[in-house]
């Protein structure tokens, strides 16, 4: 089975994809972002160019990290280390969002999650730190349970997108041989005609 998107086991997978996407953001807090009037300017790129669309995109995070690094300069200790976690987390969930997005594979997106996971984990760890006594084992228990959630929400989505890609290439099968059943009531030059259009239309 190919876990690339492609066909309608592909939208399966798109589809699948976003809500898991949706769901794992839902469950972090988002880090701080640039509003619109500070956020670095960049040429739009065209959905036929998914290697300039990847590249300014991590160029745009990139910008985008380095602006939040100048607003923690001016801060200090406790507050300062935060909002560089908050920064680093930030940075990992753009970048890591952009690759799987170049990549478009299921493999790319799974570990897309579990890497913004830890990112995010990280951030929350600092946080934690800012408490004390029960309030910081209590925050870093909570931090260490969201995090094993999105793990195991990751690999339960992949098996869940697996079984749904094999299940929808069983029906395309089961559709296309019906479809070359069909062609054997023609002969000739109409028949490979049938067949060939069958052969387009099923992806064979």
């Amino acid at each position: 089975m190919k876990l690339v998107c492609k066909g309608l086991s592909g939208k399966v997978l798109i589809v699948a994809l976003a809500m898991g996407w949706l769901g794992q953001a839902g469950a972090q807090q988002a880090a701080p972002a640039m509003s619109p009037a500070t956020a670095p300017a960049t040429a739009p790129a065209t959905a036929s160019d998914p290697k300039a669309t990847h590249a300014l995109a991590l160029d745009r995070a990139e910008a985008i990290y380095e602006a939040a690094q100048a607003r923690c300069d001016v801060l200090a200790g406790t507050a300062h280390d935060i909002c560089e976690a908050d920064a680093h987390a930030a940075r990992v969930r753009s970048e890591e969002e952009a690759n799987a997005a170049y990549k478009n594979t299921l493999s790319a997106y799974i570990q897309a999650r579990i890497r913004i996971a830890g990112a995010f984990h990280e951030r929350d760890k600092t946080r934690c730190g800012a408490l004390a006594g029960n309030d910081r084992e209590v925050c870093l228990q909570q931090a260490r349970a969201t995090l094993v959630a999105a793990q195991a929400d990751a690999r339960a989505d992949r098996k869940a997108i697996e079984a749904r890609l094999d299940a929808n290439e069983e029906k395309l099968t089961a559709e296309y041989r019906v479809a070359l059943q069909k062609c054997d009531a023609f002969a000739g030059a109409a028949k490979d005609q049938c067949v060939s259009t069958a052969k387009t239309a099923y992806g064979k």
